[in-house]
């Protein structure tokens, strides 16, 4: 049963915050996202994560210093990566008495209407149950984010937890990534940019901005992040993106205040 004011959550969290510039996993980091997590689920709402990083936690393990370059090399490290954060989150997760159940998707699980409906039953039954799935795309038989061409329906993970979000029907998506939010142009080189709070349209103007904005670390730009925007949005989802070093403005996110950029859902 909803609790009022109880929301269903995504949240994606970006390779850039999962990771240390080696590779290795961030454990403070990913500490504090478990913990906020964790205590969101246990006020009343249904808490789905979306995870990035598998390919940078594996190729740490197999070639230190470097990333592989080779497809095959990339999803041999992407198997490696994936055992080695399922083994963080569930032992994390587990500390505050959560349960995690892992999802890997491909391109054609979510755009197949059977397998897309199976998928979102899966969802819908591990969120009664009471479980936190675990998201990512599975780059060990997909190439989707990892290699560019061929038209493609997920291709990265903001995209992904857009559809997520959509399947599931959520209430709230937020991506955590190494910025802000949205600016009026690049903070990376103009220090009198502009954070804009709230977008209610996607306009030609802010699609423009998008394209001026950089994150540092992962695959995902922020063009790809309006592109989520707009999924999310049409599908009547708030979208918030935020800076993934402060775990705790979640809890300020979900109350509606202020942190980040917040595009509001179509209602």
């Amino acid at each position: 049963m909803w609790q009022k004011n109880c929301y269903r959550i995504v949240v994606k969290v970006g390779t850039s915050t999962l990771t240390h510039d080696t590779g290795a996993v961030n454990i403070h980091s990913m500490e504090r996202l478990v913990r906020v997590l964790a205590d969101l689920k246990g006020y009343g709402h249904e808490i789905i994560l979306v995870t990035s990083g598998a390919i940078a936690v594996g190729a740490a393990k197999l070639t230190p210093g470097s990333r592989p370059s080779e497809l095959r090399m990339k999803q041999a490290a992407a198997s490696v990566g994936q055992c080695q954060l399922m083994h963080m989150y569930d032992k994390l997760f587990g500390e505050y008495n959560q349960t995690v159940g892992q999802i890997l998707l491909t391109d054609a699980d979510v755009a197949d209407p059977e397998r897309s409906e199976h998928l979102s039953g899966t969802f819908l039954a591990l969120l009664e149950t009471g479980v936190i799935p675990v998201v990512n795309e599975n780059d060990s038989v997909s190439s989707a984010e990892i290699e560019t061409g061929a038209h493609k329906v997920l291709g990265d993970n903001d995209t992904l937890s857009a559809i997520v979000a959509k399947l599931c029907n959520a209430d709230l998506l937020v991506l955590m990534s190494d910025i802000d939010g949205l600016y009026d142009s690049d903070p990376h080189t103009n220090p009198n940019a502009k954070l804009i709070n709230r977008v209610e349209v996607l306009s030609d103007d802010i699609t423009g901005m998008a394209g001026g904005v950089s994150t540092n670390r992962g695959t995902g730009g922020m063009i790809t992040k309006i592109s989520a925007a707009s999924i999310a949005m049409d599908a009547g989802c708030d979208m918030v993106i935020t800076n993934g070093t402060r775990a705790d403005d979640l809890y300020d996110i979900v109350a509606g205040k202020d942190i980040g950029t917040r595009f509001v859902g179509k209602k």
